[in-house]
């Protein structure tokens, strides 16, 4: 097959002041050919939207190269689109006039403009909706004017950020469906596409090729070629199979620093911490505790069970397996004995098995802790933190760490926290 597009050893990195950098892509290498439909799988966070930003020529590398057509990204602009998470319409413009924004900045003549406007529309499903505003639209429809806008200019690669993630479950199927079966009939013009996805099943049910992204920084850690022909049964055994192995390999620790595998005796005070409630690893224990389970399961089969989102599942497995409530082997997820116990004991045991595991397994909730007990009237303000995480991670990941941590503290009554003045204090300052 023809190579399209040609990552080599990309890596990007973000100043973070007094010399120091943050790395969020190392040495990522890709080679995407015509006539495929490719899936970066990964967790939010990982690099793969700006790993798309890249290759669209919005954001140069700090290191490597990008080839399109054998030249480089930037000089082939025209013939990559992207659509993505967020539906990025002018309020202000029609379904039509949106559409037509493209070649009208391509200098389209007015009548080619409008014909070429009206067949993208009519192609993605929205014919009758010519005149309507933004406003009216549903979500589904809105990204669907998000489609069409980005196949009017008749690009040679389309990048996909996401596109059904903001999407209700009923509405996400049907255009993926639709989607598919105009790639599939090759319909449009496309010659190769690029999904970003954290979802495991949607990556499994469009992709020809899979990359799972590993993180912090992020990289290709393996790379699974889906060979179910369409369309795809999810209920056949090669479509659980193959999400199956997938759960597998994202959860069996191939990147030491991603935070899905990182063992907490590893963690520094300046790893990514998944945020999730309290409440949602105490009802996921007590689930796990119940039959069917006995302790045991299979993570595609909770997933299931629980009807949460993949990223969602993930997230709760990977906080009880760094707080060690829990191990994570081959797919399946088991209680530990400490988690079994927190499953079977009342409220106030809880919170002193929750206070231990923080202090032991969590860098930044001990250091928040010694902190209070150190510091006069076992006080201190959030931006004392904040601060210090915002050195050595983005923004983004600073602010879920802490906020994952103050909720955790909070439950554990380990210290308090005052959302009005943004201090911490000791829960109770003898202990």
């Amino acid at each position: 097959m023809t190579a399209l597009l040609e990552l080599s050893t990309i890596t990007q990195s973000f100043a973070k002041g007094e010399g120091r950098e943050l790395k969020v892509l190392d040495n990522v290498n890709l080679t995407l050919s015509e006539g495929e439909l490719v899936g970066l799988l990964g967790k939010s966070g990982s690099g793969k939207s700006t790993l798309l930003r890249i290759i669209a020529g919005l954001i140069t590398p700090s290191a490597g190269k990008v080839a399109f057509h054998g030249q480089g990204a930037s000089d082939n602009a025209l013939d990559i689109s992207m659509v993505f998470q967020s539906f990025a319409l002018y309020p202000w413009l029609t379904v039509l006039q949106n559409v037509e924004l493209g070649l009208e900045a391509l200098g389209v003549p007015e009548k080619e403009m409008r014909k070429r406007a009206l067949d993208a529309i009519d192609l993605i499903g929205l014919d009758g909706y010519e005149s309507a505003y933004p406003r009216e639209l549903s979500g589904g429809m809105k990204q669907r004017v998000g489609f069409a806008r980005a196949l009017v200019v008749n690009p040679a690669l389309l990048l996909m950020d996401e596109p059904f993630s903001a999407l209700d479950v009923l509405t996400a199927e049907t255009l993926k469906t639709d989607f598919l079966d105009l790639w599939i009939e090759r319909k449009i013009p496309l010659k190769s596409v690029l999904l970003v996805t954290h979802n495991i099943e949607e990556a499994v049910l469009m992709c020809d090729r899979i990359l799972i992204f590993s993180s912090n920084p992020g990289r290709i850690a393996a790379e699974i070629k889906v060979d179910i022909p369409h369309p795809r049964d999810r209920q056949s055994a090669a479509f659980t199979a193959m999400v199956e192995q997938i759960y597998t390999l994202m959860t069996s620790g191939m990147q030491k620093r991603d935070f899905a595998s990182v063992r907490s005796s590893e963690m520094t005070m300046h790893d990514k911490l998944p945020r999730v409630s309290p409440n949602q690893l105490s009802g996921l224990m007590e689930a796990l505790m119940a039959s069917p389970y006995n302790g045991r399961a299979d993570i595609p089969e909770l997933d299931q069970a629980l009807g949460m989102g993949t990223e969602d599942v993930l997230h709760l497995v990977e906080a009880l397996r760094i707080l060690k409530f829990a191990e994570v082997a081959e797919g399946d997820i088991h209680l530990t004995a400490a988690g079994q116990i927190f499953a079977d004991a009342d409220t106030q045991k809880r919170k002193q098995i929750f206070a231990e595991h923080l202090i032991h397994n969590i860098p930044l909730a001990a250091y928040v802790y010694r902190v209070l007990q150190s510091r006069p009237g076992n006080t201190a303000p959030r931006i004392r933190f904040i601060t210090q995480l915002e050195d050595h991670m983005v923004e983004e990941d600073a602010i879920e760490a802490l906020s994952a941590v103050t909720s955790w503290g909070r439950y554990a009554e380990l210290f308090a926290y005052d959302d009005n003045t943004e201090m911490y204090s000791l829960e109770n300052p003898s202990a």
